[in-house]
């Protein structure tokens, strides 16, 4: 087979995935960057073609390096992510090429040897396999395009993609074998059923690994949505606790009051109104799940010295289900506090809560004072946690919650501010 053809299809298996994913690169840059990437790798198979067997092998390993070199720096993928598509890519290459190369022999033996042949043959063959492939996968890609592929995970695909490179063309380096074969027509037939074996294997897996995925961010969810419930549940009834203290503290107060006329008495019985004030439920918003879940918020806030501020018309939220408000700014609120504690100028620990009409459209806005470069990967604020498979469920279920709302959720930085914002349609109109 040309190795113009295996470059070729190479290069096209890669366009084909870099168009399903999130590119880093824009438009123009990417015509440039794809144009030198399709120079280099066919340059470099068609110069490593004269050389002897044994550098066969490494020929083939670096080819699939500049595969991997051209998916990592056009896409937002991470390395492993990159490294598992580029796998893909290279199986994926490998058939069409086979195939087109069998279907070439075969019309070359009926006699249709013509070169004009020959390049219309490849645009049919190659321009149909890889149209359909286009087609299957971009339904199975992830809308943000991450896989968070393990590194397990990553061997697995890899040892799938050396094993069936290294059957399919067992029979260039020898017939001696179960699994090859000394005639041109079998040899053909045997690469291209094997390729076709492993990238049906590759897409199995990866619907697995999406499947499998899916579910754990639904448990996930699942779970936040029914700790927030819980959580909801619980501050609701220590906040109608903490309301009884007060006011029983207060008539104590008053009664205390009645019986001396001492000044000093007087002082520290006006200093302890003053302090319990702190812990009545002062937020009036007009929605009373809402009213709960920031008097339980604020109550930590004051724990911890974080001074959280809110201006709501909580009765635009009149109508969406308990469950769903706690989830939104139960979530909201955490990850702000999260964050806060972290801030060492305890006079900047600032988060502030907003919710208002914008024409026909509700807006919520939590803030909160951030410190250094947001940096987003697909939709999400990068992590900084250990554990960055499990990140980020925290916004995914506020994005999960606002969309059966027909909203949108936003994050972004404004100076030193951290914004999540959510814009959905008004209740009213949405269920009328």
């Amino acid at each position: 087979m040309p190795r113009v053809y295996t470059a070729l299809a190479e290069w096209i298996a890669c366009i084909i995935y870099i168009s399903i994913l999130k590119r880093h690169l824009r438009r123009s840059h990417l015509v440039l960057f794809a144009s030198l990437a399709l120079i280099v790798q066919i340059t470099f198979l068609v110069v490593t073609d004269y050389l002897s067997l044994a550098f066969w092998i490494p020929s083939m390993a670096m080819a699939v390096i500049l595969m991997f070199i051209f998916i990592y720096k056009s896409t937002q993928l991470n390395f492993l992510d990159a490294g598992y598509f580029t796998v893909k890519a290279f199986v994926l290459a490998e058939l069409v090429a086979s195939f087109q190369w069998q279907l070439h022999n075969f019309f070359w033996k009926q006699g249709f040897t013509g070169s004009l042949q020959e390049i219309i043959l490849l645009i049919l063959v190659y321009g149909v396999a890889f149209l359909a492939v286009w087609l299957l996968e971009r339904k199975h890609i992830p809308e943000d395009s991450v896989m968070n592929v393990s590194r397990r995970e990553l061997f697995s695909v890899i040892v799938i993609g050396i094993a069936v490179f290294g059957i399919s063309n067992l029979s260039f380096v020898t017939s001696k074998t179960p699994f090859s074969s000394q005639y041109a027509q079998e040899i053909l037939n045997i690469r291209t059923l094997v390729d076709l074996g492993g990238f049906t294997i590759l897409h199995a897996y990866h619907l697995q690994l999406t499947d499998l995925r899916i579910k754990h961010e639904l448990r996930a969810m699942q779970y936040i949505l029914q700790s927030q419930y819980t959580q909801y549940q619980q501050s609701k009834e220590s906040i109608e606790i903490i309301n009884y203290k007060y006011h029983d503290l207060k008539n104590q107060i008053i009664a205390l009051k009645a019986e001396t006329d001492s000044d000093k008495r007087h002082a520290y019985l006006e200093k302890m109104e003053e302090e319990i004030k702190a812990y009545e439920a002062e937020h009036k918003t007009g929605n009373h799940v809402l009213d709960t879940v920031l008097k339980s918020k604020s109550l930590y806030c004051i724990k911890n010295e974080i001074t959280l501020t809110c201006v709501a018309d909580g009765s635009l939220l009149n109508g969406m289900a308990t469950a769903d408000i706690a989830t939104i700014f139960g979530n909201a609120l955490d990850n702000a506090i999260e964050y806060e504690q972290k801030v060492k100028d305890k006079e900047k620990r600032l988060i502030h809560v907003s919710v208002f009409s914008k024409r026909n459209f509700i807006m919520i806005r939590v803030e909160n004072y951030f410190e250094g470069d947001l940096i987003i990967e697909g939709d999400l604020p990068k992590t900084t946690k250990r554990n960055t498979y499990l990140h980020g469920y925290g916004l995914k279920s506020i994005q999960y919650t606002v969309q059966k709302y027909g909203g949108v959720v936003n994050v972004n930085q404004n100076g030193n501010w951290f914004e999540l914002e959510i814009l959905m349609p008004k209740l009213e109109k949405r269920f009328k």
